[in-house]
């Protein structure tokens, strides 16, 4: 999508009432913009970054936003998904103790990691 288009789209659902649906990745969706008008996040693919996806989450949950926020997260028994979230939680608790919410800190996976998502 050109930058025109996501513009486009974005004018569209922020102005016409009738638009009820904002479908876009996690890396779009953390990028500068503010969706107010908005309500739902639905999370339809994990990220192994949780910063990623609290981004994603607060488009919707900035100044101006007067309706009550609901966020779900969709993750599929029994695959890497649910590896991920441990991954999440393991990343969260380490940086916490050590870095707070550096980002930059966050920036890679290491061999580890992998190892762990993707042992069977």
């Amino acid at each position: 999508m050109s930058l025109t288009e996501r513009e486009k789209a974005i004018h569209t659902f922020t102005n016409d009432s009738d638009c009820k649906m904002f479908l876009m990745s996690l890396k779009a969706g953390g990028v500068a913009l503010n969706l107010t008008v908005a309500s739902h996040v639905f999370l339809m693919d994990p990220w192994w970054n949780p910063a990623v996806e609290k981004q994603a989450q607060d488009r919707i949950h900035r100044i101006g936003q007067y309706k009550p926020i609901r966020s779900t997260r969709f993750v599929i028994q029994n695959t890497v998904e649910e590896r991920i979230l441990k991954l999440q939680e393991k990343k969260e608790l380490v940086f916490e103790g050590t870095v707070g919410e550096s980002a930059e800190a966050m920036a890679k996976l290491t061999e580890a990691d992998l190892r762990f998502l993707f042992h069977t």
